[in-house]
């Protein structure tokens, strides 16, 4: 990560610019995965310690660790420097240029880059030498499994009869309807051999303890990379619902929506559920999210002179809606002090949606300071700043975007109007000019997005 890139236009000319950087960065430092999964793995005497749980390694045991997720780069890192040569072997896929200085290799871990959020072939190969890891695993063997978010469409592994186009034909139908995260991964659960459970069920009868980095809101551990080791609880009929709610009986290709029919008929077998047997020998742990990052930001606020509070870490909606509201709060705080006096901050945390009208260029965090932009005019020294904290914002080379009370008189200078760029989903070509997005680079961590809604 760049942390220069976090300091855009607005933000150097404010007078508490620097502090909210700071803000930012001590948010991103506590998401950090490689202290997370140190904190979360030891070696004690002739056992593993993983979170709370203990796994005890007799002379035959074999410690294989697999994942796959944007942290996976720190993530295997950390755990090869607390376990090393304990590791037999170990397989993570990450997001492409997320390798670090690794060069693909980590004691015996190797990392493999793949695409995201649109699955390609890499992810295929990746995820079929995954699963033959796991493969003839013993009672004894532990398996070690690291994730993060990007998982779902790093580890992508067709259900049979389904095809990588198949699968990538469904990803975009589903980022353009506006689907929320959980949505997106119950269909990917029923399209896939290694989501929803599968991937514990391939390492059966093995000891599993998974290590997770959450990217979803109230990190539900089903939804997090598809939750490859644990239980499912949705079901074709939960999948095929979706297919109807958002109408993607047209968009989504045909070998789709034939498998799901087919698992709705009772043709192909459900994923694992809560009552099968593996779940025994099978832990998960979240050892860092949103909730975190928030908090820590809140903390070096208020070392930082700032009144500030969490106003929820489980924010939804369309994205250029919640901006809007942004603004109505930064005007609360300016005008009326409430509710609390300046220097105030709040803080969000969560993930947004944008359904996709236009053919522009942007992410979530991007519309979302663009919807911020009309209500926030004229309040000075307001700022508003939406972050996603994996350093990627939707398919560009930002992270988010920031918003100042003067954003739309300069945006008029220059010929920008927001609602023209809204119209058109192209946030990012508005806030370019005015030198405005956040480009910090990969940050090598996900836990969803933070909003920062500041008055001095």
């Amino acid at each position: 990560m760049n942390p220069d890139g976090l300091l855009t236009y607005s933000l150097r000319a404010h007078p508490q610019g620097g502090a909210l950087v700071e803000i930012m960065a001590a948010a991103l430092a506590a998401a950090d995965p490689h202290a997370a999964v140190r904190r979360s793995v030891r070696v004690a005497d002739s056992a593993i310690m993983v979170g709370r749980q203990r796994y005890d390694l007799s002379a035959s045991s074999r410690v294989i660790v697999v994942g796959a997720g944007k942290a996976g780069t720190p993530m295997a890192e950390a755990a090869y420097a607390a376990l090393g040569e304990i590791i037999a072997a170990g397989l993570v896929v990450v997001k492409q240029g997320h390798l670090g200085t690794t060069h693909g290799q980590v004691g015996p871990i190797t990392l493999l880059e793949a695409s995201h959020p649109v699955p390609d072939e890499r992810g295929v190969k990746a995820a079929e030498r995954l699963m033959a890891l796991l493969e003839n695993l013993r009672p004894a063997d532990l398996v070690l499994v690291l994730l993060s978010g990007g998982g779902s469409a790093l580890l992508t592994l067709p259900a049979p009869g389904l095809s990588l186009a198949d699968l990538q034909g469904l990803t975009s139908a589903l980022l353009r309807c506006g689907a929320t995260i959980g949505e997106i991964n119950t269909l990917r659960k029923h399209c896939s051999r290694i989501a929803g459970g599968q991937l514990a069920l391939r390492a059966s009868p093995a000891r599993v303890a998974t290590l997770v980095i959450s990217d979803v809101i109230g990190s539900p551990l089903d939804v997090i990379a598809s939750g490859p080791t644990v239980p499912d609880p949705t079901t074709y009929a939960d999948a095929w619902a979706l297919i109807q709610r958002y109408q993607l009986e047209q968009t989504v290709p045909a070998p789709i929506l034939h498998h799901l029919q087919g698992g709705l008929a009772g043709e192909l077998p459900e994923t694992p559920k809560a009552d099968a047997s593996l779940w025994q020998r099978v832990h998960n742990e979240v050892i860092a999210s949103n909730v975190s990052a928030a908090e820590a930001a809140v903390m070096a606020a208020q070392e930082g002179g700032f009144q500030a509070q969490i106003m929820t870490t489980f924010l939804e909606g369309e994205a250029r809606e919640v901006g809007r509201v942004a603004a109505a709060v930064a005007r609360e705080l300016a005008l009326r002090g409430q509710p609390f006096g300046r220097p105030a901050l709040i803080i969000a945390g969560g993930e947004t949606t944008v359904t996709l009208g236009g053919d522009g260029l942007g992410g979530r965090n991007q519309e979302l300071a663009l919807g911020a932009v009309a209500g926030l005019a004229g309040l000075p020294d307001a700022v508003i700043v939406a972050l996603a904290t994996d350093g990627g914002d939707g398919p560009t080379d930002a992270a988010g975007a920031v918003v100042t009370g003067s954003t739309l008189l300069r945006a008029k200078d220059q010929g920008l109007d927001p609602a023209h760029f809204l119209r058109h989903n192209d946030a990012y070509h508005f806030f370019a000019p005015l030198g405005d997005l956040l480009q910090p680079g990969p940050t090598l961590t996900n836990v969803n997005d933070l909003l920062f809604i500041a008055v001095p």
